[in-house]
Protein backbone atom coordinates (compact mmCIF):
# COMPACT_ATOMS: atom_id res chain seq x y z
CA UNK A 1 0.00 0.00 0.00
CA UNK A 2 2.78 2.26 0.62
CA UNK A 3 4.21 1.71 -2.31
CA UNK A 4 0.83 2.80 -4.70
CA UNK A 5 0.66 5.62 -1.69
CA UNK A 6 3.93 6.77 -3.24
CA UNK A 7 3.26 6.70 -6.76
CA UNK A 8 -0.20 8.60 -6.49
CA UNK A 9 1.85 11.00 -5.01
CA UNK A 10 4.07 11.55 -7.79
CA UNK A 11 1.09 11.16 -10.21
CA UNK A 12 -0.41 14.62 -8.21
CA UNK A 13 2.78 16.46 -8.27
CA UNK A 14 2.94 15.58 -11.87
CA UNK A 15 -0.14 16.60 -12.67
CA UNK A 16 0.22 19.88 -10.78
CA UNK A 17 3.58 20.88 -12.65
CA UNK A 18 1.76 20.77 -15.55
CA UNK A 19 -1.16 22.82 -14.49
CA UNK A 20 1.29 24.98 -13.94
CA UNK A 21 2.78 25.06 -17.38
CA UNK A 22 -0.68 25.65 -18.68
CA UNK A 23 -1.04 28.56 -16.29
CA UNK A 24 1.95 30.14 -17.32
CA UNK A 25 1.52 29.43 -21.15
CA UNK A 26 -1.76 31.44 -20.66
CA UNK A 27 0.03 33.93 -18.71
CA UNK A 28 2.80 34.23 -21.17
CA UNK A 29 -0.13 34.58 -24.12
CA UNK A 30 -2.25 36.81 -22.49
CA UNK A 31 1.07 39.76 -21.62
CA UNK A 32 1.99 39.50 -25.30
CA UNK A 33 -1.71 39.98 -26.27
CA UNK A 34 -1.80 43.27 -23.97
CA UNK A 35 1.44 44.38 -25.17
CA UNK A 36 0.44 44.07 -28.80
CA UNK A 37 -3.06 44.61 -28.08
CA UNK A 38 -3.93 42.41 -30.71
CA UNK A 39 -7.61 41.86 -29.61
CA UNK A 40 -8.04 38.28 -31.92
CA UNK A 41 -5.31 36.87 -29.94
CA UNK A 42 -7.02 38.04 -26.82
CA UNK A 43 -10.43 35.94 -27.70
CA UNK A 44 -7.99 33.06 -28.36
CA UNK A 45 -6.50 33.28 -24.79
CA UNK A 46 -9.76 33.16 -23.69
CA UNK A 47 -11.20 29.80 -24.98
CA UNK A 48 -7.84 28.49 -23.16
CA UNK A 49 -9.56 28.89 -20.02
CA UNK A 50 -11.23 25.08 -20.40
CA UNK A 51 -7.68 23.29 -20.22
CA UNK A 52 -7.19 24.89 -16.63
CA UNK A 53 -10.77 23.24 -15.47
CA UNK A 54 -9.82 20.08 -17.17
CA UNK A 55 -6.48 20.13 -14.99
CA UNK A 56 -8.29 20.93 -12.09
CA UNK A 57 -10.35 18.29 -12.33
CA UNK A 58 -7.92 15.86 -12.57
CA UNK A 59 -6.50 16.45 -9.72
CA UNK A 60 -9.48 16.44 -7.90
CA UNK A 61 -9.79 12.97 -9.11
CA UNK A 62 -6.78 11.43 -8.18
CA UNK A 63 -6.85 12.82 -4.51
CA UNK A 64 -10.06 11.30 -3.96
CA UNK A 65 -9.19 8.10 -5.32
CA UNK A 66 -5.81 8.28 -3.10
CA UNK A 67 -7.73 9.20 0.00
CA UNK A 68 -10.69 6.15 -0.81
CA UNK A 69 -8.14 3.19 -1.90
CA UNK A 70 -4.93 4.34 0.42
CA UNK A 71 -6.65 5.78 3.28
CA UNK A 72 -3.79 8.12 4.04
CA UNK A 73 -3.09 9.82 7.23
CA UNK A 74 -0.76 12.12 8.90
CA UNK A 75 1.46 13.91 6.42
CA UNK A 76 0.42 12.02 3.85
CA UNK A 77 -2.94 12.98 3.97
CA UNK A 78 -1.98 16.61 4.61
CA UNK A 79 -0.02 16.38 1.32
CA UNK A 80 -3.44 15.14 -0.78
CA UNK A 81 -5.59 17.63 0.65
CA UNK A 82 -2.86 20.27 -0.49
CA UNK A 83 -2.74 19.50 -3.90
CA UNK A 84 -5.86 20.15 -4.19
CA UNK A 85 -5.78 23.27 -2.56
CA UNK A 86 -2.91 24.08 -4.75
CA UNK A 87 -4.88 23.09 -7.71
CA UNK A 88 -7.58 25.66 -6.51
CA UNK A 89 -5.08 28.49 -6.27
CA UNK A 90 -3.84 27.34 -10.13
CA UNK A 91 -7.24 27.49 -11.89
CA UNK A 92 -7.08 30.92 -10.00
CA UNK A 93 -4.22 31.99 -11.54
CA UNK A 94 -5.51 30.86 -15.04
CA UNK A 95 -8.45 32.97 -14.67
CA UNK A 96 -6.50 35.81 -13.76
CA UNK A 97 -4.18 35.69 -16.65
CA UNK A 98 -7.10 35.69 -18.87
CA UNK A 99 -8.82 38.65 -17.22
CA UNK A 100 -6.28 40.33 -18.66
CA UNK A 101 -7.20 39.38 -22.18
CA UNK A 102 -10.51 40.32 -21.47
CA UNK A 103 -9.07 44.03 -20.70
CA UNK A 104 -7.42 43.85 -23.81
CA UNK A 105 -11.23 43.97 -25.07
CA UNK A 106 -11.69 47.22 -23.64
CA UNK A 107 -8.35 48.99 -24.40
CA UNK A 108 -8.75 51.57 -27.33
CA UNK A 109 -6.05 53.22 -29.13
CA UNK A 110 -2.27 52.79 -28.76
CA UNK A 111 -0.96 52.22 -25.48
CA UNK A 112 -0.51 55.10 -23.47
CA UNK A 113 3.09 53.84 -22.23
CA UNK A 114 5.50 51.44 -22.91
CA UNK A 115 4.77 48.36 -20.51
CA UNK A 116 8.20 47.59 -18.44
CA UNK A 117 6.68 47.76 -14.48
CA UNK A 118 3.38 44.85 -15.57
CA UNK A 119 5.99 42.65 -17.36
CA UNK A 120 7.97 42.62 -14.67
CA UNK A 121 5.16 41.59 -12.09
CA UNK A 122 4.36 39.07 -14.45
CA UNK A 123 7.67 37.53 -14.67
CA UNK A 124 7.66 37.85 -10.91
CA UNK A 125 4.45 36.43 -10.76
CA UNK A 126 5.44 33.37 -12.79
CA UNK A 127 8.45 32.71 -10.55
CA UNK A 128 6.55 32.36 -7.37
CA UNK A 129 4.61 29.96 -9.07
CA UNK A 130 7.07 27.64 -10.42
CA UNK A 131 8.81 27.91 -6.99
CA UNK A 132 5.91 27.40 -4.55
CA UNK A 133 5.28 24.26 -7.01
CA UNK A 134 8.69 23.00 -6.52
CA UNK A 135 8.67 24.07 -2.92
CA UNK A 136 5.57 21.65 -2.72
CA UNK A 137 7.01 18.58 -4.91
CA UNK A 138 10.17 18.58 -2.77
CA UNK A 139 8.29 19.91 0.60
CA UNK A 140 11.00 21.92 0.61
CA UNK A 141 9.96 24.56 3.75
CA UNK A 142 13.30 27.27 2.70
CA UNK A 143 11.44 27.70 -0.48
CA UNK A 144 8.23 27.75 0.75
CA UNK A 145 8.76 30.93 3.04
CA UNK A 146 10.82 33.01 0.80
CA UNK A 147 7.77 33.27 -1.84
CA UNK A 148 7.05 35.79 1.36
CA UNK A 149 10.09 38.18 0.78
CA UNK A 150 9.14 37.65 -3.36
CA UNK A 151 5.46 38.79 -2.82
CA UNK A 152 6.46 41.76 -0.89
CA UNK A 153 8.71 42.80 -4.22
CA UNK A 154 5.69 42.05 -6.80
CA UNK A 155 3.82 44.43 -3.93
CA UNK A 156 5.92 47.06 -4.69
CA UNK A 157 5.96 46.71 -8.23
CA UNK A 158 2.09 47.56 -8.24
CA UNK A 159 2.53 50.32 -5.75
CA UNK A 160 4.82 51.54 -8.53
CA UNK A 161 2.76 51.30 -11.25
CA UNK A 162 -0.39 52.67 -9.32
CA UNK A 163 2.15 55.93 -8.98
CA UNK A 164 2.52 55.86 -12.32
CA UNK A 165 -0.80 55.69 -13.87
CA UNK A 166 -2.12 58.29 -11.91
CA UNK A 167 0.64 61.00 -12.65
CA UNK A 168 -0.27 60.16 -16.40
CA UNK A 169 -3.86 60.36 -15.75
CA UNK A 170 -3.67 63.62 -14.12
CA UNK A 171 -1.94 64.85 -16.88
CA UNK A 172 -3.72 63.60 -19.46
CA UNK A 173 -7.75 62.74 -18.57
CA UNK A 174 -8.41 61.62 -21.95
CA UNK A 175 -6.59 58.26 -21.07
CA UNK A 176 -8.29 57.78 -17.88
CA UNK A 177 -10.24 54.62 -18.99
CA UNK A 178 -6.88 53.11 -20.48
CA UNK A 179 -5.19 54.08 -17.27
CA UNK A 180 -8.06 51.87 -14.90
CA UNK A 181 -7.71 49.32 -17.20
CA UNK A 182 -3.80 49.00 -16.84
CA UNK A 183 -4.21 49.61 -13.05
CA UNK A 184 -6.61 46.49 -13.11
CA UNK A 185 -4.16 44.39 -14.73
CA UNK A 186 -1.60 45.13 -11.75
CA UNK A 187 -4.22 44.00 -9.69
CA UNK A 188 -4.53 41.23 -11.00
CA UNK A 189 -0.48 39.88 -11.03
CA UNK A 190 -0.50 41.01 -7.56
CA UNK A 191 -3.58 38.10 -6.95
CA UNK A 192 -1.90 36.09 -8.87
CA UNK A 193 1.50 36.12 -6.75
CA UNK A 194 -1.06 36.26 -3.59
CA UNK A 195 -2.29 32.61 -4.85
CA UNK A 196 1.74 31.51 -5.13
CA UNK A 197 2.12 32.29 -1.39
CA UNK A 198 -1.15 30.24 -0.26
CA UNK A 199 1.56 27.07 -2.39
CA UNK A 200 3.91 28.31 0.02
CA UNK A 201 1.77 27.82 2.91
CA UNK A 202 0.21 24.61 1.84
CA UNK A 203 3.75 23.28 2.13
CA UNK A 204 4.22 24.79 5.59
CA UNK A 205 1.04 22.85 6.43
CA UNK A 206 2.65 19.83 4.95
CA UNK A 207 5.66 19.96 6.56
CA UNK A 208 3.84 21.18 10.45
CA UNK A 209 0.23 20.88 10.59
CA UNK A 210 0.05 24.21 11.03
CA UNK A 211 -0.72 27.57 8.99
CA UNK A 212 0.79 30.10 8.78
CA UNK A 213 0.10 33.69 6.75
CA UNK A 214 2.65 34.49 4.26
CA UNK A 215 0.91 37.19 2.46
CA UNK A 216 1.15 39.70 4.98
Amino acid sequence: MRQSLNEGQLVLIQRLKDMGGEVERILQGCMQTLITLDRGQAEFWITEDQKINDYERQVDDECVRLIATQQPVAKDLRKIISAMKISTDLERMGDLAIDIAKIVRRIEGPLLKELVDIPHMAEKALAMMKQGLEAYAGEDMELAHDLAVQDDQVDKLYNKVLRDLLIIMTENPDVLDQGMYLAFVGRYLERFADHATNIGENVIYIATAGRQDLNK
